[in-house]
Formats: structure tokens, sequence, C-alpha cells
């Protein structure tokens, strides 16, 4: 479980002082499937920066299980990271000198208790492409690789900014599917950053965020299939 409790981060410029965020109090559950949705600017990037510990927070307190995240130093965070967090984002950051299972394998050398990169590629679809290049894949198939790398090192939390940013409805979806996978199959707690409404449609929480603050937070008793969820 994740806690933060009055949250705040302030970037300075100068003189200039922006409140990204305000006063942040948040629960995020072992093994649930949360959205954080919220127009450009309204801190949901930030957010997703502070909890997993991709930046600083300025006042507060952020836990993960028994560890204080913001007590932690700057070699102790990554360590962290390395050990127990996963991350998706918009661009894929694939290695284009490596195979798609030599990329994949990146993730499963960063820890003891890695996943089988095979089975990862047959659940992302990709079984008959393990031996071909990134540049000989779709970008749908790209981000997939991409997937299978984040989960590869077997983390207790994955992150996505924007996983589908750069896709069409189409592959998104394939993409959505394979988040709704690990975390129901490998029973993966996921945290997804979107403008998209449709995709807070799958999750168990919905967080919505406005000019650094939660406006909003709903809970799903019910979640749709990513298959099954409204674009746009």
């Amino acid at each position: 479980m994740i806690e933060l409790r009055n949250v705040s981060k302030i970037y300075k410029t100068g003189d200039v002082e922006t409140a990204a965020l305000k006063d942040i109090d948040l629960t995020i559950r072992d093994g649930a499937f949360v959205v954080i949705l919220g127009p450009s600017g309204s801190g949901k990037s930030t957010l997703l920066n502070v909890i997993s510990g991709l930046d600083t927070v300025t006042s507060g307190k952020i836990t993960f299980g028994d560890t204080v995240l913001t007590d932690l130093s700057p070699e102790q965070m990554t360590s962290f990271r390395r050990d127990h967090l996963g991350f998706i984002f918009q661009q894929y950051n694939l290695l284009q000198n490596l195979t798609v299972y030599e990329n994949v394998q990146i993730g499963s050398d960063l820890t003891k208790d890695p996943l089988p990169i095979d089975e990862l590629l047959e659940q992302v679809g990709l079984t008959a492409a393990r031996d071909k290049y990134p540049y000989q894949l779709s970008g749908g198939e790209q981000q997939r690789v991409s997937v299978a790398r984040s989960l590869a090192k077997n983390p207790a939390i994955v992150f996505c900014d924007e996983p589908t940013g750069s896709l069409d409805e189409e592959n998104s979806k394939k993409v959505l599917e394979l988040l709704e996978r690990l975390n129901e199959t490998y029973q993966k707690t996921v945290v997804v950053i979107t403008h998209n409404n449709g995709i807070s449609e799958m999750a168990d929480d919905v967080i919505k965020m406005n000019s650094g603050r939660i406006v909003e937070v709903t809970h799903h008793e019910t979640r749709v299939a990513a298959r099954d969820i409204h674009w746009g």
C-alpha cells in the first residue's frame, strides 16, 4: 500500500514559485488498478513522479508498505525503484541495436527474481517476433515490448505515463488489455496517468486532478473490460 500525506511540490524558477501539488492525501491499495485523470497542467505527471521517487516532494510524507520513501537518500531511492517499481512511458525507449528478447532481458537482469522472458513474450503476443529489432515492429508492438520489459523484473507496482498516447485506438486497447492482464494475472498494482476519460472505466479507483489538487476520487465496484471501454 502507498500512502501520501500532506504532499506538496513547488517548483522554483528564479523568484517565481509554481505549486504543482497542493496538500495531497491519497492511498493506493495493493493490487488496485488506478487511473489518474486530468488535463495538461493538472499535476498528474508530477503526482506520478513523486509517488515513484522520480522526483522529490517539497513537503509531506510518502510511505510504501513499511518504507518511508520521503526519508530515503537519492542512492537508496534508486535502489528501491530498481527492486520494486516498473515504468511504462509514452515513448517506448527501446534499444534499437537489441532484439525484442534482449530488450526484455534488460528488465530481467535488474532483479534476482525475474519473470520468465519467454512466458512474457507469449503474454504480449510477440513470441514470433523475439529475434526482431524495434525498427521491424509497429508502434503497438514496440509498446508491448516495453510492457514486457517493465514486467520482467517482477515489480510490485507498475507506473504508466500516458502509455497509449502515441497509439491508435486498436493498438491502445491491446496495450490496455496487457495492463489489465498483468493486474489480474500477476496481481500487480497498476497506476496509469491519462487524459482519456474512457480508460478510467477499467479502473478500480479513479483520481481526478485539477490545478495541483485531487478534486475527486471514485471507486468502481465493477470494472469495464479494456476492449469494451469508450474511446476518447
